[in-house]
């Protein structure tokens, strides 16, 4: 069984869009985006430097196409399992049927623009723990008022919350944690400061029509694959200011079955936690267009 991956927000880099834009219809449809949603995919995608495309209201639509685009050059396929990490899950919900590309489009520039706003109330910031034992570390974040946004697997944590608490961490590191390295980020992503973002959301949502995922789609939130359209959306709108338990959605495709995961571009950051976390299952990332054909190959003997 085959699952379809969308990486998160970090995972882009200068120029990655620039060879998938050479493919065949490629450039029309993306322009065709950026109309849709007031901002030059393309350019963002292959000219501006990396301060420009870590701006949180470039950053998330500019994935959410990425993933859009590298998945319709591999072609017709049926995954058994989708699930996005972060903004990629509305990647996820319109590989899955959900959303159409134009909805998924029209969602995540409003989550980051939202998101851009909320992170501009107050100065906050994320930072990634190296080593540590989780059953130690989540409740010494807490103490420090920081809330572990992404529990990822494999022990990586990323913490969020205020530049001071930030601060108070590296000034005093749970018991087994190597280093603290503050993330290049606009804010601190799901977590409460995110709050606004959520109200704001939650209106826009209601102009969308979702409809109920095709193939087992799983959710951020805990994990779990959710059947109803209305609550992949319902979710997708909280996740906002809610922590990111990839662990457990790597969990979840454990006792699916999953034999071989695929990440769609930019990718990378999901292949490498899934080496570690599910031995056995058979990995590749889609960096650019030379990897189609393994990821096609990958694709006709794990695939439904």
């Amino acid at each position: 069984m085959l699952v379809l991956v969308a990486p998160g927000q970090g995972s882009q880099t200068p120029g990655f869009l620039t060879e998938w834009l050479e493919l065949p219809g490629a450039a029309d449809r993306v322009a065709a985006w950026s109309d849709a949603i007031g901002l030059d995919l393309a350019r963002y995608g292959t000219k501006a430097d990396a301060d420009e495309i870590r701006d949180t209201a470039v950053a998330q639509p500019l994935l959410v196409a990425a993933g859009l685009l590298s998945a319709s050059a591999l072609g017709d396929i049926a995954p058994g399992v989708v699930a996005g990490h972060s903004v990629g899950e509305i990647t996820a919900a319109a590989l899955s049927g959900v959303l159409d590309d134009a909805a998924a489009l029209s969602l995540v520039r409003k989550r980051g623009l939202a998101m851009a706003d909320a992170a501009a109330i107050t100065e906050t910031g994320m930072a990634a723990l190296l080593g540590g034992d989780p059953e130690v570390t989540v409740p010494h974040l807490e103490k420090l008022g920081l809330t572990p946004a992404n529990i990822n697997g494999g022990g990586q944590i990323v913490a969020a919350g205020t530049m001071e608490q930030i601060a108070a961490l590296e000034a005093d590191k749970p018991e087994g944690v190597r280093r603290v390295v503050p993330l290049k980020v606009a804010g601190a992503f799901h977590t409460h400061h995110m709050g606004p973002a959520v109200e704001t959301l939650a209106e826009a949502a209601k102009a969308f029509a979702p409809a109920d995922p095709k193939v087992a789609y799983v959710s951020n939130k805990d994990g779990r694959a959710v059947a109803s359209g209305a609550e992949v959306l319902e979710r997708l709108v909280g996740q906002v200011a809610n922590p990111v338990r990839w662990d457990l959605c790597m969990e979840t495709f454990k006792e699916l079955g999953v034999t071989a995961l695929l990440e769609l571009c930019p990718g990378g950051t999901l292949t490498g936690l899934a080496k570690r976390a599910l031995p056995g299952v058979k990995t590749l990332a889609l960096k650019t267009p030379a990897d189609l054909d393994a990821a096609r190959e990958l694709v006709a003997e794990h695939a439904a």
